[in-house]
């Protein structure tokens, strides 16, 4: 599952959805809390080779990309923070009507994501870069499914990315926000290390053989992933919010 999950993050994201549901499985009486922090140690590395490699065939104006790597990074270490002071049920409630809004607004815009046309550089679009990396990663590190399909969407919407290169900057913002989750949830004695190097290795090769696929295949194969994957994550987090107790 580890291998697929990174097979399917490196094209769109929402490797999760497919990682922390075996681990859980896998794992039944293991707390909930360990089995994240492993899914995390397993995905950077993931997320990792995946940037690494989609950087070998595209340019990113690191003008927007590094702040919001760096305020992602931050997001996502107070977000983890937050998580003993704060209920994330209303997060799990609202996860399946904002993913549909994507989902809607992507589908009836077929034009948005394909061509790459960064919009004008200045303090205004590194403040959006700012509040980009810092929302989503607060969201990443406090509760965490759909977090790739966010960043792809709002480097598409609020930057004009096509999605091959909104891909390529959601890798390496999402690796920023792995790794602040794990130094807290290391912290706490919370991660299954051998097991989520196993993982990682499994990710890793799933990776690669994905993120082939979106270079080759480019920015419309990429678009259509993005609303399959986001549409099977609208099932599963309705399913858990509604149907689950």
């Amino acid at each position: 599952m580890a291998f697929f999950a990174g097979l399917v993050d490196a094209v769109a994201g929402g490797g999760g959805l497919i990682q922390v549901p075996a681990l859980f499985a896998a794992y039944p009486n293991v707390p909930p809390a360990t089995l994240l922090a492993t899914n995390k140690v397993a995905a950077v590395g993931g997320t990792f080779n995946a940037a690494r490699k989609f950087l070998r065939h595209v340019s990113l104006p690191w003008e927007i990309v590094l702040p919001a790597i760096v305020a992602g990074f931050v997001g996502s270490l107070l977000g983890a923070n937050a998580v003993s002071n704060f209920p994330a049920e209303p997060l799990r409630k609202a996860l399946p009507f904002v993913l549909l809004f994507l989902l809607l607004y992507t589908w009836f815009q077929p034009s948005l994501g394909e061509a790459h046309a960064p919009k004008i550089l200045g303090r205004f679009q590194q403040l959006k870069g700012v509040v980009l990396g810092l929302t989503i990663g607060f969201y990443d590190g406090f509760f965490g499914p759909g977090t790739g399909s966010f960043l792809l969407f709002g480097f598409v919407r609020f930057f004009g990315f096509d999605f091959l290169h909104a891909s390529a900057a959601t890798k390496l913002v999402n690796v920023a926000t792995n790794l602040a989750a794990i130094l807290m949830l290391a912290s706490l004695g919370q991660i299954n290390w051998p097991l989520g190097f196993a993982m990682m290795v499994a990710n890793i090769a799933g990776s690669q053989f994905g993120s082939r696929l979106a270079i080759k295949h480019g920015s419309a194969f990429v678009r259509k992933a993005f609303l399959a994957i986001v549409s099977a994550l609208i099932l599963k987090s309705a399913w858990n919010a509604y149907f689950i107790n």
